[in-house]
């Protein structure tokens, strides 16, 4: 009932909004609001994105990638010595229903992947090949490797430093860890970098988590069904998101657990589908990807220019020290910190080195890139990219190399794609919402008026094309890797002292197995040792 009378108002509201043709029928708005913000923000997206000096590698990746290597030496490779136990956490073995918080270790991480598996699995990784060639594949898979630790270590401090409020919900994030972290050590500047930190967690929110997501979806759409006004996708995807996020990370979670997993098995299934029937091509496909990493194979930019789209890409897609998914993890039910940060590292590789991969082999496989007969090398565009057999790029590569082997099989990735963007939107509704509280403060009031706002401009995505403004939201995205990246590199020691307690616990016996429940309704221990 309390969904139905907070849905009345919001249909009145939307009903009213699309009704203007000057909004939605025409683009006048539209223009004024891009043209507007391009030339407001265009310093500051020119920033974010800047090549480092001689050089096309945009300096933010850089700053990304730096941070995953040293956070990956640090902790001494903990992303592989922790893939077994952070299995075990995501099945409920160590599940203590007591605990605080509000989802499950796997609601967690399916909340969070939701947030960073989407169009960067399928559209950006053949932007990636068609300019880096297969090589940037492998570079793609190093930086998730990389980025693992990452996850782990801010997705720790998420839960370390989290709020836990009167109703029993919490609120975490790198807003609250650096924050609280800094006064901790006596550091100054923690709560202007916080702020900061939540003013472009919002930004973020609201374009690239939103707009630009039920804009892709729309189009998606449109691709099939034939053109129709953009506001009609919108007013759906608004509705429903609605009626999702007014539960809030429960509700969220609860949805999450059941699209993430089944999209991702949709897609997986469908590229496995794919490489059954060319399997005499996979061994090639792998040469591909290993030489092109190496030599270049004749693209563009040659070897860095491979490495460049690999590490551009991945950073794009699993959002590994951004300090997003932090927010969505520190809502687990756990008295251990350091689990989730177990939990988390697993998105990297789910994300990009596994479905990543998964696009680049089918898309390679597809005979889509051009290759010259005499040299065995990629023909080249005038700009930059290899030619393909139908001049596609991007989500549409990707949709021929799919339908190269089964017709039908492009509906079936239009339906990823869809069901991509609406996961997207629902997490990112989320780190949006907990960004707003911590601004303005934790209220009902506080956190309606957000949820309205964010369903508000999902009509306006699905509608208008407001490229300057995804632009300056992708730009706030990364602005907040910078500030998270330093908050972390200034409260890592905290992480390992977490970490060396808990493996020291764990080695012990005294972190115990939740299995079999004994008549007393105790849980049984059982030992373990993390190697």
């Amino acid at each position: 009932m309390k969904i139905k009378k907070l849905l009345i108002p919001f249909m009145l509201f939307i009903t009213t909004l699309t009704s203007s043709q000057n909004v939605f029928a025409g683009e006048e708005i539209g223009t004024v609001v891009n043209d507007a913000f391009a030339y407001a923000t265009g310093w500051f997206v020119n920033f974010i994105f800047a090549p480092m000096p001689g050089t096309t590698f945009p300096w933010i990746v850089t700053w990304l990638v730096i941070g995953a290597v040293v956070f990956t030496l640090y902790f001494k490779f903990i992303q592989f010595r922790a893939m077994k136990h952070a299995l075990d956490l995501v099945k409920g073995d160590y599940s203590n229903p007591k605990d605080a918080g509000e989802v499950s270790h796997f609601q967690a991480l399916t909340t969070a992947l939701s947030g960073t598996v989407g169009l960067g699995n399928i559209a950006g990784v053949a932007v990636a090949i068609g300019i880096g060639g297969p090589g940037a594949t492998f570079w793609m898979i190093l930086a998730g490797l990389f980025g693992m630790a990452s996850k782990f270590t801010e997705c720790t401090l998420g839960v370390k430093y989290r709020n836990k409020n009167a109703d029993g919900s919490v609120s975490g994030g790198p807003m609250h860890y650096i924050s609280k972290g800094f006064a901790e050590k006596g550091l100054p500047g923690g709560k202007v970098l916080a702020g900061l930190f939540a003013v472009f967690c919002v930004l973020s929110s609201f374009g690239a988590g939103n707009m630009f997501q039920v804009n892709q979806a729309h189009a998606q759409i449109s691709n099939i069904t034939g053109s129709y006004p953009g506001w009609i996708t919108g007013v759906v995807f608004a509705v429903i998101i609605f009626a999702v996020i007014v539960g809030g990370i429960k509700s969220i979670a609860n949805v999450s657990e059941k699209v993430v997993p089944f999209m991702a098995v949709l897609y997986v299934a469908a590229a496995l589908v794919i490489l059954g029937v060319h399997a005499d091509k996979i061994g090639w496909a792998f040469s591909q990807i290993l030489q092109g990493a190496f030599t270049g194979l004749g693209v563009t930019g040659g070897v860095v220019g491979a490495l460049i789209q690999g590490f551009k890409r991945a950073a794009f897609s699993n959002e590994a020290g951004v300090g997003s998914a932090p927010i969505a993890h520190s809502a687990v039910k756990t008295s251990e910190p350091v689990t989730e940060g177990f939990v988390s590292l697993l998105e990297p590789f789910i994300d990009t080195v596994v479905i990543c991969t998964m696009t680049a082999l089918v898309i390679i496989i597809s005979g889509q890139l051009l290759l010259d007969a005499n040299t065995g090398l990629y023909l080249i565009g005038e700009n930059g990219s290899i030619l393909t057999a139908d001049g596609s790029s991007g989500v549409a590569l990707t949709s021929v190399a799919f339908g190269q082997t089964i017709s039908w099989f492009p509906y079936l990735l239009a339906l990823a794609v869809v069901l991509f963007a609406f996961s997207t939107m629902l997490s990112w509704s989320y780190y949006g919402l907990k960004a707003w509280t911590y601004l303005f403060g934790e209220s009902k009031k506080t956190e309606m008026s957000y949820k309205i706002l964010y369903c508000l401009l999902v009509v306006v995505g699905a509608a208008a094309s407001l490229g300057a403004v995804i632009d300056f939201s992708d730009a706030a995205m990364f602005a907040m890797a910078i500030i998270n990246i330093t908050g972390l590199y200034c409260l890592m020691p905290i992480v390992k002292k977490e970490l060396n307690s808990y493996m020291s616990r764990l080695r012990s016996g005294e972190i115990k197995k939740f299995t079999e429940q004994d008549d007393a309704g105790m849980a049984q221990p059982i030992k373990e040792q993390l190697s």
